[in-house]
């Protein structure tokens, strides 16, 4: 068995504090040579990340083996178990002890770990986790939080929901603001996010009534949170410079993700079909080598992949079912960073300033209205 890779057991290295990284290796569709690839992939890249693996023994020793100095800054942890892309979250809750998912979760609910990533079965990894992290006081529905590439300097504006729960009030739609923006503000570097609710117009009477009621809340919480709200936005807006953390219910996020992501796809292909249809076309792309690859590079969905639980007592990074060796990495490089950031700690902070800031709001609606 590998040294254990608690910042306590290791200590600090040259360059920065060990930081554990609990990795699933099983139930992406790739399997888990994918995984560990990824593992290589960022443990050349960071000599501060250290990893928790939870799957088969016997098959991760032989794939982290065939990594060189892979072994010696990876634990693992035996776990017979896989949950699969077919099992319902309801069966995994009640058999899902033994697993790999189930175990990566264990080391962070110990302490041993400072985030899990896992890519998966989404909806059972999120309800494993709200079984074993439980969620955080005052949070009624986690939220899952990506990255969509935009015009912004920083490259990319956050949105969530993208599938947690299809439902959201306004106190959600709240929480989920104020989770969005530390998000931002850790993972981004933004001092003062920008935010805005996902709406089917910018006109002020547009919109569900959970949506208008938030709407009509969001500017005196945006003024005491040190965020700025921009109102709400429309589908157009989510690539865009406008706004940074982008706010709706996980059913409008989750086909808006999904709609990105197949039309990302779509315009790659009518690319190279088109530099593909004559002599000239190909010259031409030979030429535009250049800047493909740039373009390639920027569009390239592996670069964000990660969508981040938010709400939960402990960091969770559900990487891409798909997910290749550059696609985990990108996972395993958020769930690090964010730990180093102490961006759980932060969130907490927020989500009680988020319920304390609402009630308030209510309050003060409720005795105007009184008045009135």
């Amino acid at each position: 068995m590998a040294s254990s890779v608690t910042s306590s057991a290791l200590g600090p290295s040259k360059s920065g504090p060990i930081l554990a990284i609990s990795v699933d290796a099983m139930g992406g569709d790739r399997g888990p040579a994918a995984v560990v690839a990824g593992m290589a992939e960022s443990a050349e890249k960071n000599p501060d990340i250290r990893f928790i693996v939870h799957g088969p023994r016997a098959e991760l020793e032989a794939l982290i083996s065939r990594r060189s100095g892979l072994a010696e800054r990876c634990d693992i942890r035996d776990a017979a178990g896989v949950v699969t892309m077919d099992d319902k979250p309801s069966q995994v809750l009640r058999k899902g002890e033994g697993t790999s998912m189930w175990s990566a979760l264990e080391s962070v609910r110990s302490g041993e770990a400072v985030a899990a990533v896992s890519c998966g079965n989404t909806g059972a990894l999120m309800a494993l986790s709200m079984l074993r992290l439980r969620k955080l006081p005052g949070v009624n529905r986690p939220a899952i939080a990506c990255l969509w590439p935009s015009r912004n300097p920083q490259g990319f504006n956050v949105m969530l929901d993208c599938g947690a729960d299809i439902r959201a009030d306004a106190q959600d739609l709240i929480t989920y603001a104020l989770m969005g923006m530390s998000y931002a503000r850790n993972g981004l570097g933004l001092a003062r996010p920008r935010v805005g609710l996902l709406n089917v117009g910018t006109e002020d009477h547009k919109g569900r009534p959970e949506m208008k009621q938030a709407h009509e809340m969001l500017p005196a919480i945006a003024e005491t949170a040190n965020f700025d709200y921009v109102g709400f936005v429309e589908g157009g807006d989510l690539p865009s410079s406008r706004v940074d953390v982008i706010v709706t219910d996980g059913f409008t996020g989750n086909v808006a993700l999904k709609t990105g992501e197949g039309t990302a796809k779509l315009v790659g292909e009518f690319m190279r079909e088109a530099f593909a249809n004559s002599i000239l076309s190909k010259f031409a792309a030979l030429l535009a080598m250049t800047s493909l690859k740039r373009l390639q590079k920027r569009m390239d969905p592996r670069r964000v992949n990660g969508g981040i639980f938010l709400g939960l007592n402990g960091t969770v990074v559900k990487s891409h079912g798909s997910a290749d060796a550059t696609g985990n990495a990108a996972a395993i490089k958020l769930a690090y960073e964010l730990g180093k950031s102490g961006f759980q700690d932060r969130l907490a902070a927020r989500v009680a300033q988020s319920i304390a800031l609402g009630a308030a709001v209510n309050d003060k609606k409720s005795d105007s209205e009184g008045a009135a």
